[in-house]
């Protein structure tokens, strides 16, 4: 849903994750909880209000608001328009995302501020995201898209030729991908320039985005960064850090400006880090939702993200996913109407089975696909319908798995719910050169060194420096 509310608000973006799963969450709205706009807010308001809404609400950490504040007042000095105002928002989420409103509204999310490591990478971010307000990206990709549209439609409607109108439209979104990543790419030299300009480390940025691939790569379990979609409006992480780090060569030496580490990691200490257990939390293998009042467990060698939209799975070497989302569904449906109305590809001829799964009424299917071959349920708890999708590549067959997974289902304790914590950032020193030491800390479901060191923007077998501060998670 982020996305698409990016696309509809005309932001520029940033350092987003990008994950590439087979399996799609179903489309959601912005929450009920969103802001009320009444007749005398601006535009601009209202597109400020649905965004921040979206990405989970503020954030409260007074520190770490003032010194990405003020990191952000030091680059506007040194930025090609200094006379902008610029107002940065910290939202409430786990995603490592950034981006800005034409109108000058910057956006960092705290999974964002988490993986930075000190002041320099939090203002290469910011000076990106400022380069993409002076450079007017937002506008640019606005007016483009509308050309686009008008030609595409022109060609259908008018002139009666709805096939040529389809072909411009496709090579429209092409179009459209080439210029998003060129703006990405004129965005970070810009930023870089900025970066050196206004006293910070030029390889900041490079240090950022190098933390940024590695966290991809832990996501998709395999050890190596996902490759990006043809159509993504951002370049793949590797070729900006080519970029990036070419442009700090030509700003500076190596080291020069301000690191500011202690004071970066002194601001975000005690900040929230992953899921808010109010929307759902992932403790090792299990999932949970005190507010939808479920909780399930994953079989072993999956790996769990919870997202705004879905609960996606894989195993560290790629070859079964799972995913996990809330759908609408009409008042009298029956859950295989469901099923066949939220799934996009064939169900079997014969497969589709009306069944209770522990005290919920399900309905189980099975889908084969040209590459992979999917198990689904539709199960209805209370008033609320969920999907439960398990994919398999090739012929094999998830089943054993997948009864597994769904029979998991189950009502949430109120002790489960009371004892549920949110995960936090501690800020500790080390008392060994040994990293094992302080990722034998962490409260993560799996890989805790590596995701130490990721944490930390530390290289596989770094030694840590006995007397300074490193971030670790726990609850």
């Amino acid at each position: 849903m982020a996305c698409a509310l990016l696309a509809v608000l005309g932001l520029a973006g940033c350092a987003a994750e990008q994950t590439g799963a087979v399996l799609a969450p179903a489309a959601v709205t912005v929450p009920a909880e969103a802001p009320r706009i009444t007749g005398r807010q601006r535009p601009a308001d209202s597109d400020h209000l649905k965004l921040v809404a979206s990405f989970g609400g503020e954030y409260r950490a007074p520190a770490t608001l003032q010194l990405l504040s003020e990191v952000t007042d030091r680059l506007v000095r040194a930025s090609d328009r200094p006379d902008q105002t610029y107002a940065v928002t910290l939202l409430d989420s786990s995603v490592v995302n950034a981006f800005a409103l034409p109108s000058g509204r910057l956006y960092v999310t705290r999974g964002l501020v988490a993986l930075a490591s000190d002041t320099s990478e939090i203002a290469a971010v910011l000076a990106h995201e400022i380069a993409h307000v002076t450079l007017a990206h937002a506008t640019a990709r606005t007016e483009l898209e509308l050309r686009s549209q008008l030609v595409s439609r022109v060609v259908a409607d008018v002139l009666n030729d709805p096939t040529t109108g389809a072909q411009l439209q496709n090579q429209s979104r092409f179009a459209l991908a080439r210029f998003s990543r060129e703006q990405e790419l004129e965005a970070d030299g810009v930023g870089v320039r900025t970066l050196a300009r206004a006293g910070y480390d030029p390889y900041g940025a490079g240090r950022f985005l190098t933390s940024l691939n590695r966290t991809l790569a832990l996501k998709t379990g395999t050890g190596a960064p996902g490759e990006p979609d043809m159509l993504a409006s951002h370049p793949g992480t590797a070729e900006r850090i080519t970029l990036v780090t070419r442009a700090a060569r030509r700003s500076g030496a190596p080291g020069i400006g301000v690191d500011d580490r202690a004071r970066y990691l002194a601001a975000i200490d005690g900040l929230s880090y992953g899921d808010n257990p109010g929307e759902g939390a992932v403790r090792g293998r299990r999932f949970i939702h005190p507010s939808l009042g479920i909780a399930f467990e994953v079989p072993d060698g999956f790996v769990i993200e919870n997202t705004r939209n879905a609960v996606l799975g894989t195993t560290p070497e790629g070859s079964r996913r799972l995913l996990f989302d809330q759908v609408d569904a009409e008042s009298g449906q029956g859950l295989d109407a469901v099923l066949k109305a939220t799934w996009n590809d064939t169900i079997e001829p014969g497969s589709v089975e009306l069944r209770e799964v522990g005290r919920y009424p399900a309905a189980t299917a099975l889908s084969r696909g040209k590459d992979w071959t999917f198990r689904l349920a539709a199960l209805r708890v209370g008033d609320t319908t969920f999907r439960m999708i398990m994919a398999a590549k090739g012929a094999t067959d998830p089943e054993p798995a997948f009864r597994r997974w769904i029979a998991s289902l189950a009502a949430v304790s109120p002790a489960e719910t009371q004892s549920l914590r949110p995960l936090r950032l501690q800020v500790v020193q080390a008392g060994s050169p040994n990293p094992d030491e302080l990722a034998r800390r962490m409260a993560v479901p799996d890989r805790a060194l590596e995701r130490f060191l990721v944490l930390n923007g530390l290289e596989r077998n770094a030694s840590l420096r006995p007397g300074q501060s490193y971030k670790i998670v726990t609850e």
